[in-house]
C-alpha cells in the first residue's frame, strides 16, 4: 500500500489519499491522471489494468485501487 500512496502523492501531493474516497466522484483525479497513475502502477506492480477495470468503484479511493492491484497480482 505505501508504494501506491507515494505514486498517488507523486501525482497530487495536496490531497489526502489515506482518508478520500470519493477521487473520482469529486474530480480529484481526471482523465490525465488516471493515465499516467495506471502507467505508473502497471510497471510498480507488474499487472496490466485494463479497459474493463477503469470503473469509478476502482479509483474513488486508494484502498479501492489497493484491492484492484491486489486482485491483478492473483491472476
Amino acid at each position: 500500500m505505501d508504494e501506491l500512496l507515494e505514486i498517488l502523492y507523486d501525482l497530487h501531493p495536496d490531497v489526502d489519499f489515506e482518508n478520500e474516497d470519493h477521487l473520482i466522484d469529486d474530480g480529484i483525479l481526471d482523465s490525465l491522471s488516471i493515465v499516467s497513475l495506471i502507467a505508473e502502477i502497471n510497471e510498480q506492480f507488474d499487472v496490466t489494468i485494463t479497459a474493463k477495470d477503469i470503473i469509478p468503484e476502482n479509483f474513488n479511493s486508494a484502498e479501492a485501487l489497493y484491492a484492484l492491484i491486489q486482485e491483478l497480482e492473483e491472476e
